[in-house]
């Protein structure tokens, strides 16, 4: 079997990098966990090469991704950031973004991480999708659809289902490279080895 990194992958060097050394890896360092939550509601009906490329905005504003920093982000600084073509400029994307750190604060609270909340959801294993040709996964999953219902009802926003399974597979917690990808037995490893801590 001829190896190539899955197709989506091949439009730019941007999006080769982020699948070679991150998508679908298992996750469960919540700092990374909460990065995801943000971009992935960042994406939200845009491509995710735009989200790529805005990163580093993100990474500045966002306090290297520090949940309780963003927690306690004022409106004048809100303002500032929606100023800045550095980051998506969406109002209701970004006033979002507070509220659902502080949801993440109060999961890392009751379960004790992140990390062990989400998991739960997958029975702290990766999924396996196996499969032959990326366009073939699907948009939404039982699962995905599960945590968007819950950390809905807790308060969050943009983490509807496609959001959701979106996150799922960039954080690993489904592995959706293709078989034929040089990074699908790599994920597929990782899944066998995870354990939760």
């Amino acid at each position: 079997m001829t190896q190539q990194r899955c197709a989506w992958a091949l439009e730019s060097e941007i999006e080769a990098d982020y699948h070679d050394r991150h998508w679908g890896i298992p996750c469960q360092d919540d700092k990374t966990l909460f990065e995801f939550i943000i971009l992935e509601a960042a994406q939200a009906g845009l491509s995710w090469r735009t989200v790529l490329e805005k990163h580093a905005g993100y990474k500045h504003y966002y306090q290297d991704f520090d949940v309780q920093a963003v927690a306690n982000f004022e409106q004048q600084y809100l303002a500032e950031m929606l100023l800045d073509p550095a980051i998506i400029r969406n109002k209701l994307k970004v006033n979002s973004s507070v509220k659902n750190a502080q949801v993440f604060i109060a999961i890392q609270q009751e379960f004790g991480s992140f990390a062990k909340y989400l998991w739960a959801f997958v029975d702290n294993q990766p999924l396996q999708s196996k499969l032959t040709d990326y366009r073939a996964a699907p948009v939404e999953s039982a699962v995905s659809k599960a945590l968007s219902k819950d950390l809905k009802k807790r308060g969050m926003s943009f983490v509807g289902p496609t959001i959701m399974y979106a996150y799922m597979q960039a954080v690993g917690l489904v592995n959706d490279h293709e078989v034929s990808c040089p990074c699908y037995r790599d994920c597929y490893q990782a899944g066998l080895d995870f354990t939760l801590e």
